[in-house]
């Protein structure tokens, strides 16, 4: 791949270094510090610095916080096994550093939009307006799945999970574009670079192959629609009308949020920031000014 087909970025992003709780934590940072401030937070195996494309498009002075999830990008990785209850507790502390006084606005992605709305609906003073984007939760478990859930769990402690490798970053962009039919080679060729890094005579993906382990606990959808009745901020929900996830709970509208909108883009799946960052650019804009 050559040099032109990668993408430049328009802002210039900075990267800190943060200790969270034992983490050492990457945070990508955008714009100047005395702007309006925008947490991004990402989805699973991605990173926050892929927001870049969204951030290039935003039209207003913003500054934009993404960190890399504990595990993911350039954070580091956990020595033991990775908790959802840890991403709240994460971005408890992140937020304390950044805004320790005033009420956040959370924008977040898949695994990152179902840890804003959860994070948003056990601590609600501390949250101003939710972004969801493709951040639904997921379908509820049998519980009668347990024994094979923690059967499946016990077993996996004895084999090490592995991401796959790729031979170069130009492999791994291309497989990333056919996952998302409305990504530029440029773009996924940034993505490439940003999820991954050379090591030995390939790639492999930053991310630590732990995530993959299953999860002893079953899922369980009654909590976590609680937590979301319990949301003060007003929500967005943000959803691609190609994509399977907002399809599994039927009208999106009717998830119980006490004060929501939702809006839909054509032609674009589960990965809106890579396929339509303009457009959620624009989305996340009107909303926050109406909003805030």
């Amino acid at each position: 791949m050559i040099d032109t087909e990668i993408y430049r970025p328009v802002v210039t992003r900075r990267m800190q270094r943060l200790r969270v709780r034992g983490i050492d934590y990457c945070v990508n940072e955008w714009g100047d510090d005395d702007a309006p401030i925008i947490f991004y937070l990402h989805g699973w195996a991605d990173t926050g610095s892929t927001f870049q494309f969204v951030v290039d498009a935003l039209a207003s002075r913003w500054r934009v916080v993404a960190p890399d999830w504990r595990g993911f990008g350039r954070s580091s990785h956990a020595d033991g096994p990775y908790w959802f209850p840890d991403y709240l507790a994460d971005l408890h502390e992140i937020l304390k550093h950044y805004s320790p006084d005033e009420p956040v606005c959370l924008v977040g992605h898949s695994m990152g939009g179902n840890i804003a709305s959860l994070y948003a609906g056990s601590m609600p003073e501390r949250v101003n307006a939710v972004i969801n984007i493709e951040g639904f939760g997921l379908v509820d478990s049998d519980p009668e799945d347990a024994p094979q859930r923690y059967r499946g769990w016990l077993e996996a402690q004895e084999t090490a999970a592995q991401f796959s490798r790729y031979p170069d970053f130009a492999d791994l962009a291309r497989k990333i574009g056919l996952r998302n039919a409305g990504l530029s080679k440029a773009r996924a060729g940034f993505i490439a670079r940003e999820w991954a890094s050379e090591k030995g005579a390939g790639i492999s993906l930053r991310a630590d192959p732990k995530h993959k382990m299953p999860n002893a606990v079953l899922y369980r959808r009654a909590e976590t629609e609680a937590c979301w009745r319990n949301v003060r901020a007003p929500v967005l929900l943000v959803s691609g009308a190609n994509s399977p996830f907002a399809r599994q709970f039927g009208d999106i509208a009717t998830l119980p949020f006490p004060v929501s909108e939702t809006v839909e883009v054509g032609g674009v799946g589960h990965m809106v920031h890579f396929e339509a960052p303009e457009w959620l650019a624009e989305q996340i804009e009107l909303f926050l000014k109406k909003t805030l």
